[in-house]
């Protein structure tokens, strides 16, 4: 992932944090939508081309925020990143049960790697989706929306880059000249 990537996809979850402010859970998390398609036809205007994870995550993102606003229940919006990252981690592990690496599934055509580096990632990001699954789930039952967004966007989301800038070393070793 390009550092101007890594950027943009700090709009979304700086929209959702600023609308958060003044408006409801649901209105927040519809903006961040909007916000996240528009980085993802800014990332196609640019590179001509949308990972299979992104529209995946907007799918699931939009779905969600719709069953919020249906049902009028700002749950949907606080379990959206445990469906999120449970269903990643399941994905991701249960790949390599089967000698699959998920993440050349998903990534494979932004890197080229070493199909060793592919089951390493694979590896590490779906143990660190279950840890954020896991984090999540406890936060959203036991704080207060304010709080659990203070956790989404100044804890989780912080350890998320800080966790792919950790993968780093082994993604630039593991590089292939495809």
């Amino acid at each position: 992932m390009r550092l101007s990537a890594f950027f943009f996809e700090i709009i979304p979850i700086s929209g959702f944090f600023i609308s958060s402010q003044y408006f409801s859970l649901i209105i927040a998390a519809f903006i961040s939508l909007i916000l996240s398609l528009l980085v993802i036809v800014t990332f196609y205007i640019m590179e001509k081309r949308v990972s299979k994870f992104q529209i995946f995550s907007i799918t699931m993102s939009a779905l969600l925020t719709a069953g919020a606003y249906l049902l009028d229940n700002e749950n949907f919006i606080k379990i959206q990143p445990t469906i999120f990252n449970g269903f990643f981690c399941f994905v991701l592990l249960t790949g390599l049960l089967y000698k699959k690496s998920m993440m050349k599934q998903f990534f494979g055509s932004q890197f080229f790697l070493t199909d060793i580096t592919w089951y390493k990632l694979s590896f590490r990001w779906g143990l660190f989706f279950l840890f954020l699954t896991i984090v999540n789930e406890i936060a959203w039952r036991q704080l207060e929306t304010e709080d659990w967004i203070f956790v989404k966007v100044f804890i989780l989301m912080p350890l998320v880059g800080i966790f792919m800038l950790a993968q780093l070393p082994l993604t630039l070793r593991g590089r292939t000249n495809k």
